[in-house]
């Protein structure tokens, strides 16, 4: 199976404001959302990197309303990485599978905000963890 078979981008919506511009995330009938079980917060600071996770069962929906990062994901068999960038300026949601290595680094001064609708909750039995020498970042 290819990677782009397990990761999916889908452009998100901005709606103009007066006040202050509405940033569309998710709803019940967006594409590849299969509803969520836990929705949570991640930060990322400038320059600090996050990897290697690898969920067995969990579907993320990943998004960046705050900031910028990049996310690397890594097939195992076939050695393919994949490499997007989202945040404010490029607003977009991927999806992501489970059965992919994956890691993210923020890239945008200050700190960056990631949020997930997950389809499962938590469950530290389900994901898999590398540490971030045992796959090579750098070839990214």
């Amino acid at each position: 199976m290819k990677i782009e078979t397990k990761i999916k981008v889908y452009p998100l919506k901005k709606v103009k404001t007066k006040g202050g511009d509405i940033y569309r995330i998710i709803d019940k009938n967006s594409k590849g959302f299969n509803g969520f079980s836990e929705t949570y917060f991640s930060w990322i600071n400038y320059g600090k990197v996050k990897a290697w996770k690898y969920h067995t069962k969990m579907t993320m929906n990943l998004v960046v309303p705050l900031g910028k990062v990049k996310f690397i994901f890594f097939d195992l068999k076939t050695k393919k990485f994949l490499r997007i960038i989202v945040g404010k300026s490029n607003y977009k949601r991927i999806r992501v599978k489970p059965g992919i290595w994956f890691g993210f680094k923020g890239v945008s001064s200050g700190s960056s905000l990631l949020v997930n609708f997950a389809d499962t909750v938590h469950d530290p039995d389900e994901v898999l963890r590398k540490e971030l020498n045992e796959i090579e970042w750098s070839l990214v």
